[in-house]
């Protein structure tokens, strides 16, 4: 905690009076409230307005949780079988850098057209942006396991089962990781560029109504709390890492001493 608040508090200060100047530019030059609100205005909105929006909050965070958890459980699967099976690696990468160069946003209204308005299309574009982060970099990640190792390993007679998960797996960590973080905010602008396409209810539909209807304070409730919910997110991937490689790196020792 001391080492967060240490490390914390310089880009805090900042932020800070980066609102301060916000908030006197609004009052000095009467900017008007439709155009550009004053950041006090904007969390008056946020708190007294809370039930009307909170079912857009709860909707959006619950199509980010399983969509990522859907993207990145694609992305391990894929990122494996083409690191295990070389032919595969070598059909399928280059079909999957082509894949990311097709834009989401003209890709998500054709979803929507062949899937409907339900949570599949949405589920869909939220897997297209998180899988590729994660897929490239695990996948790097298992292509550089210490060359060593990897030879001790098989004069020793380790299979390719065994040289994965004692090997490979463990050192592709940190590169997963890597990919997780990236995915982690991806997963926030999907669900949204989803829900501003077709759906009932999410933050993306909340900023929708508030824009048409010329209420910026709204639209910077929506915006404060997506880039919240993102650092949210981030955050529990950087302490989930910490805690899988320290419990690795413990693992290892514990090995190492008994051996």
């Amino acid at each position: 905690m001391s080492n967060l608040i240490k490390q914390g508090w310089r880009p805090l200060t900042v932020l800070i009076l980066l609102f301060i100047i916000w908030e006197l530019s609004v009052v000095i030059f009467e900017v008007p409230k439709w155009f550009l609100p004053a950041p006090s205005d904007i969390f008056t909105v946020g708190i007294n307005e809370w039930t009307e929006y909170n079912q857009h909050v709860f909707a959006t965070v619950e199509l980010i949780i399983i969509g990522f958890i859907v993207g990145s459980l694609s992305g391990i699967l894929v990122a494996t079988l083409l690191h295990l099976i070389p032919v595969l690696r070598q059909s399928m990468y280059p079909l999957i850098i082509l894949s990311q160069n097709i834009p989401i946003i003209v890709l998500a209204p054709l979803l929507v057209g062949w899937f409907g308005f339900g949570m599949l299309p949405k589920l869909i574009v939220i897997t297209l942006v998180c899988f590729f982060p994660i897929a490239i970099s695990l996948l790097g990640g298992l292509q550089q396991a210490d060359r060593d190792l990897r030879h001790y390993m098989l004069m020793a007679g380790a299979t390719t089962r065994q040289m994965f998960w004692k090997l490979e797996w463990p050192s592709a960590l940190p590169s997963l990781f890597s990919g997780l973080k990236i995915s982690a905010t991806y997963s926030v602008m999907g669900a949204v560029i989803s829900e501003w396409l077709g759906a009932n209810k999410g933050l993306g539909v909340y900023m929708t109504l508030a824009s048409s209807s010329f209420r910026a304070d709204r639209v910077f409730v929506a915006i404060f709390i997506i880039v919240f919910i993102s650092l949210l997110f981030f955050m529990l991937i950087v302490w989930l890492e910490k805690r899988v490689i320290r419990w690795q790196a413990s693992e290892k020792r514990n090995t190492n001493g008994s051996s």
